[in-house]
């Protein structure tokens, strides 16, 4: 009640008395200068303005400063985009650097242009170009829409075919180029369009290979596994609908899709790891393999399980040639496996030999169907098919100063006469070499020369190696057969055939080799037997 007494006998004396609207102003005029005057001798911002979405009015260009670097660091994202879609990042990710000192004296020299609506002060900024460059890189494989050729799918009870339909890739020098361009603007909008460019299918139309998808996708699949250490026989089955999301419309024929089955490859993969953390289904190898049956029209594949390498704690006793013979590898193999260990320095127990994976020496697809066992300590040989015994004879290995190496391997190499020799045929002047006969070889002892199975060994003074007999180990390492023997072996084993060649520090992998050895009383046989135990 007072002050409204107060305000209209106030306005009573202003309209009467123009001393006291001088006055009033006169006030007003020196509130304002002296608001003024503290603003800039103080160095502060004048009021309403903005960077980065915050008022720093009335800050000094210090303060204004640390809160804008607080605000980059700690709010402000930058979001990517591409159409629908969205990624973001912090600044620091991107590259964008900002100069917070730089934009407080933009924001100071804005002067009283905040009043009475608002100023915004773009803020100063630059790019690291390698930091920005390495973001985009490492998201191009992300952010790309692979095309989608032909494919196939279920629909009211029938295979159809689906179109294809364009992808497309990150362009990252022109998104680059499109960032240096507009950094500032990217920095105060926080958003920037990444720059795409388009990608068409190869193939759009899948009506060429439609019958074919329908004949093929109304079967179900058999996928067999073969461990040809092992000598086990898996089997996957996938229904009709899995196949059908397999099925995609090449150029020259129907073909598989490749995304969907590394999936389901994956998952077989992890219950193999699960049965032994060593074992896996390479995918390239079994999408080839996919891909080949498919364009044949075959419902069926056998994929090859493969081994990943491993380690060896060493005991008491060991050395390297010990760790290679209980591996199934050559020596040569622990070497490369391991390229800073010193082999003539002793391996103590406790050290970590690297083991390398047994597939280095099964180079060939394997024949599921045939395999070779010999046993070194009974001198035996044993060959079977589809599980039944074809031979069996006797044969003669390594010697102990050139041992033959137990291990899975497989027949890489065919050859009705072959040569070899040895250091100890050498004389003053020259070396002799010897002849060997239906030589198949199995594994390279160190690069260039090969051990296999071969019959009669004609030595240079013409006569034969142990007298053509067999039954106790006396050869350089290969395993030598009766003559009329080796060339059956040789006529019957084709390339890729799985030889297992088990001792006593190799016991047998496959039941095959098991019930062979066993049939003598091996003492390979023995140590499986005790392990089983």
């Amino acid at each position: 009640m007072v002050a409204g007494l107060a305000l209209r006998d106030t306005l009573w004396h202003v309209r009467r008395d123009r001393r006291y609207l001088l006055a009033i102003v006169a006030l007003v005029v020196g509130v304002a200068g002296l608001y003024l005057i503290l603003h800039v001798t103080q160095n502060r911002i004048f009021p309403n303005v903005w960077a980065l979405g915050i008022n720093v009015g009335d800050l000094t260009e210090a303060e204004a400063a640390a809160a804008l670097q607080r605000e980059w660091d700690g709010t402000v994202r930058i979001r990517l985009t591409d159409e629908d879609r969205a990624w973001d990042v912090t600044p620091s990710e991107f590259g964008l650097r900002l100069d917070a000192v730089a934009t407080a004296q933009q924001a100071r020299t804005a002067g009283l242009g905040g009043m009475p609506f608002g100023w915004n002060v773009t803020p100063v900024v630059s790019v690291d170009e390698l930091t920005a460059q390495t973001l985009l890189l490492n998201m191009s494989e992300s952010v790309k829409i692979v095309p989608f050729n032909a494919g196939y799918t279920w629909q009211d009870e029938q295979i159809v075919g689906v179109p294809g339909s364009a992808g497309r890739y990150m362009d990252v020098a022109g998104t680059m180029e499109a960032l240096k361009a507009a950094v500032t603007d990217v920095a105060d909008k926080r958003q920037f369009a990444l720059t795409m460019t388009p990608a068409m299918p190869d193939v759009a139309d899948p009506s060429p290979y439609l019958a074919a998808a329908r004949a093929l996708g109304t079967r179900t699949f058999l996928i067999r596994g073969y461990d040809p250490f092992t000598n086990e026989q898996l089997a996957w089955m996938a229904d009709p609908a899995t196949v059908t999301d397999w099925l995609e419309a090449g150029t020259e024929s129907l073909t598989l899709r490749e995304e969907p089955f590394a999936r389901y490859l994956n998952d077989q993969s992890a219950q193999l790891a699960a049965q032994n953390s060593l074992r896996f289904l390479e995918p390239t190898d079994a999408i080839e393999k996919m891909r080949t049956a498919i364009a044949a029209g075959q419902s069926e594949v056998t994929l090859r399980v493969r081994y990943r390498s491993g380690t060896h704690e060493v005991v008491r006793g060991d050395t390297g040639y010990s760790i290679a013979r209980e591996a199934g590898v050559p020596f040569y193999l622990v070497q490369r496996a391991n390229p800073a260990r010193d082999w003539e320095v002793p391996i103590y127990a406790g050290e970590t030999v690297n083991v390398p994976s047994p597939d280095l020496v099964l180079p060939l697809d394997p024949v599921p169907s045939k395999r070779i066992v010999v046993d070194l300590e009974t001198q035996q040989l044993w060959a079977f098919e589809n599980g039944q015994l074809v031979f069996n004879w006797l044969i003669s290995s390594g010697m102990d100063r050139a041992p033959t190496s137990p291990g899975v391997y497989q027949i890489i190499s065919h050859a009705e006469e072959a040569t070899g020799g040895s250091i100890e045929m050498c004389g003053d002047t020259t070396c002799g070499t010897w002849e060997m006969y239906w030589f198949m070889g199995i594994y390279e002892t160190v690069p260039g020369l090969v051990n296999g199975f071969h019959g009669a060994v004609l030595l240079p003074g013409g006569t034969y190696m142990g007298n053509g007999t067999v039954g106790r180990p006396f050869t350089y390492g290969c395993v030598m057969s009766q003559n009329d023997q080796a060339e059956q072996l040789y006529y019957w084993a084709e390339e890729g055939t799985v030889v297992e060649i088990v001792s006593r520090e190799y016991p047998p992998l496959s039941q095959l080799a098991l019930s062979a050895v066993q049939s003598v009383n091996s003492p390979a046989a023995q140590v499986m037997a005790g392990a089983n135990a």
